[in-house]
């Protein structure tokens, strides 16, 4: 008998609206997530005790634990904590490095996972994959997808709006990422999920087509909804791939070459995802994507995060170290730093007549 479907990994509820916080124990209940409201809740100090004060008499048999950061080991520490209650379910309940451990502690004591997001910053909320500090610098574990994403506009317009322009970013870089697989599917026949691919690029695109800004309830529901259906992208291509090519490997040279001044997650692929599309010789798109970004108040250079052309250089050449077997159109042309220096050179040009007119 041929298989004639597949079942996609994906959540059992995605409620992305203003007010959706309020209503958060009853959607829990009518799902049968946690009918009892027995729920270990994930927190930071700063935006979730705020958050605790307003949802914790709505929620009387919930248990609170505060998490210190994002490594590995306040992960361990927070699912040490919970194994000794007997929950439904773990929420958590923050930002990205809030869910991150709360993803890996439930992974680990074998509960599901409610993401309830508290900014848009980026694509990992609704990811298969928790990113956390270890000692060897920071590391990506596999875990099951979340039960349920609840992300509040209210609350995603309180935060900061550096969130929102990172997370802006991340998901523009799809595209760049989707064409980075294409061509390695080209070049190396690597295998390429069509379903996965459609997803990433078509959240991307949402976003770049968007007429909205930042404080427009419209565009940030398209955003959210961006970021979700990223997350899902990945779990259906059973890796980053749909989301992560030469954009993400500039990102983390970034970071790993100069961890003291990295900029934002979703900034630093945002400017790379603008550059590596005028690497592969679609200048037309670089310039609408850069044109995008500077509309949003993100970097479109990597000038304006405080680098220098020779440090930008730097970057990009060390870049495929950072995913080793994965190929993109940084491994493709294989550049020197004069071809580097070169390519940037024009870009910089294309990119300053695009949005100066």
């Amino acid at each position: 008998m041929p298989v004639l479907t597949r079942l996609i990994p994906s959540p059992l509820v995605v409620d992305i609206r203003a007010g959706a916080l309020d209503d958060l124990a009853g959607v829990l209940a009518d799902q049968r997530i946690s009918s009892s409201g027995k729920l270990a809740i994930a927190i930071s100090g700063g935006s979730g005790a705020l958050l605790r004060e307003r949802l914790a008499p709505a929620l009387p048999g919930a248990t609170w634990y505060e998490v210190g950061g994002g490594t590995l080991d306040d992960a361990i520490k927070l699912a040490d904590a919970m194994k000794s209650g007997h929950y439904d379910a773990v929420v958590g309940l923050g930002g990205g490095k809030i869910i991150d451990c709360a993803k890996f502690a439930a992974a680990r004591i074998g509960l599901p996972l409610v993401a309830v997001a508290t900014n848009l910053s980026h694509d990992g909320l609704c990811s298969p994959v928790a990113t956390l500090d270890n000692d060897a610098g920071r590391g990506s574990y596999g875990v099951p997808n979340p039960i349920a994403v609840v992300i509040d506009l209210d609350v995603i317009r309180e935060a900061p709006v550096r969130f929102v322009r990172s997370g802006i970013g991340d998901a523009l870089s799809n595209i760049s990422a989707v064409a980075d697989w294409e061509l390695s599917n080209r070049e190396t026949g690597e295998q390429i999920d069509g379903l996965a691919a459609a997803m990433a690029r078509q959240a991307g695109e949402a976003v770049l087509r968007h007429p909205g800004g930042v404080g427009d309830d419209a565009f940030l529901q398209v955003l959210a909804e961006g970021l979700v259906l990223t997350g899902i992208s990945m779990s259906v291509a059973g890796d980053s791939r749909p989301a992560s090519g030469a954009c993400h490997e500039i990102n983390h040279a970034f970071d790993l070459l100069f961890p003291k001044r990295a900029a934002s997650h979703g900034e630093q692929c945002g400017l790379a995802a603008a550059f590596a599309m005028h690497l592969r010789g679609a200048p037309e798109q670089s310039a609408h994507m850069a044109e995008v970004l500077h509309r949003h108040g993100l970097p479109v250079l990597p000038e304006e995060i405080g680098f220098t052309v020779d440090e930008f250089v730097q970057v990009v050449e060390f870049a495929p170290k950072t995913r080793p077997g994965r190929y993109t159109i940084l491994e493709h042309l294989d550049l020197s730093s004069d071809a580097i220096r070169d390519a940037y050179a024009d870009h910089a040009k294309a990119v300053s007549q695009a949005i100066s007119g």
